[in-house]
């Protein structure tokens, strides 16, 4: 099997201050291969920009390697000049250069090359982000979503090895961002290029990545396709960061650990869990699409909210316990705030986990 395009082992970073080493990077290993779109995936401050600077060669290395090619290019003792990586980086802000016209911007990274060279090389790219007939325009006299290209396109000229991109959405409005990752997707396909996108947004990771990293406090806590995160998250972290949904109550059915019991109906446990054992309390995941209403219920839960989604309703509903799931609702149901409505689990399986279990402490394997 052919060694990962990007391959980053064991890597702790950080910085020393005088009371000793703050690591912001811990443990952290990923493997991506040739032609692949990556993603990490997490809040603000756990570290997924510290990793692509480290990617790059801006950020030395604590402990561990990165590897490109099956070449190691960083470890705590040694670590290859950046100019020498052959990794492009698409910024935040575009970094566009106000003097130059689309086409020189695109270019700028080609100054070596012969002339024709480099002009057939911006023709194909401006082709490549649909940008052919404004080669001549400047970035003031394009939209975010064109000065948005151009930075892909100026990224990919040199042909990198590897493209990093660091929340490259986040200057959009917010309704343009998951077309544009869609459209970016297309683009780094077509182009035939390996890249690694940091984002907080997992709607853009979703629209944009073949394989996503959950990050929390300098870790991955699963490296997964979107599907995966979804439906069998790893940890209560994931389940609670990715996807709407809420952990309620539940327990094993004795005799039957597959079976879990909740206060209005029973289900098969979906992925991996531990043998049955003395604790038979659980955490069980419901998202929005697991309940449906249904009026002959026995359960009656109470509308404490309801948003209005355009296709239906997202509603909050108090079980007769206390505790608050959530639904979505047709949009035509007419139930009020402090309604009573009966409701039914829709979904056979459901992800739950050991009511004992840190919230971040992922299942045995």
């Amino acid at each position: 099997m052919p060694h990962p395009h990007l391959q980053l082992d064991h890597v702790r970073l950080g910085y020393r201050t005088p009371a000793g080493t703050h690591v912001v990077v811990d443990d952290l290993s990923l493997a991506l291969h040739e032609g692949r779109i990556g993603c990490l995936l997490g809040p603000s401050g756990c570290g997924k920009s510290t990793v692509l600077r480290a990617i790059s060669g801006f950020e030395p290395l604590l402990g561990g390697s990165i590897s490109l090619h099956g070449q190691v290019v960083a470890t705590s003792r040694r670590s290859l000049a950046p100019e020498k990586r052959r990794v492009g980086v698409m910024f935040q802000d575009y970094a566009l250069f106000p003097h130059l016209s689309v086409a020189d911007n695109i270019g700028f990274g080609l100054r070596r090359e012969p002339a024709d060279a480099r002009k057939k090389r911006v023709a194909d790219l401006l082709s490549l982000v649909g940008l052919s007939a404004l080669g001549r325009k400047y970035p003031h006299e394009l939209s975010g979503g064109q000065q948005q290209r151009v930075a892909l396109a100026r990224a990919l000229a040199p042909r990198p090895e590897l493209l990093l991109l660091d929340e490259p959405f986040s200057s959009l409005d917010v309704d343009l961002r998951e077309r544009l990752a869609g459209e970016v997707r297309g683009i780094l396909k077509a182009a035939g290029a390996t890249a690694i996108l940091v984002t907080h947004d997992q709607a853009e990771a979703f629209a944009m990545a073949d394989e996503i990293g959950v990050m929390e406090h300098g870790r991955i806590i699963q490296w997964d396709s979107a599907y995966n995160l979804y439906h069998y998250p790893a940890t209560e972290f994931v389940a609670r960061f990715i996807g709407a949904g809420v952990l309620v109550p539940g327990r094993r059915v004795p005799g039957n650990g597959s079976r879990i019991h909740l206060e209005f109906g029973e289900a098969e446990i979906a992925g991996a869990m531990p043998p049955e054992g003395k604790d038979t309390s659980l955490k069980v995941l419901l998202r929005p699409e697991d309940l449906y209403p249904d009026a002959e219920s026995p359960i009656k839960a109470r509308l404490v909210h309801k948003a209005f989604r355009g296709p239906d309703y997202l509603y909050t509903l108090r079980l007769p316990s206390g505790s608050e799931v959530l639904a979505h609702m047709p949009r035509e149901d007419g139930h009020r705030v402090g309604d009573p409505i009966g409701i039914r689990l829709r979904s056979p399986k459901l992800v739950a986990f050991p009511a004992s279990r840190p919230e971040g402490a992922a299942p045995p394997a």
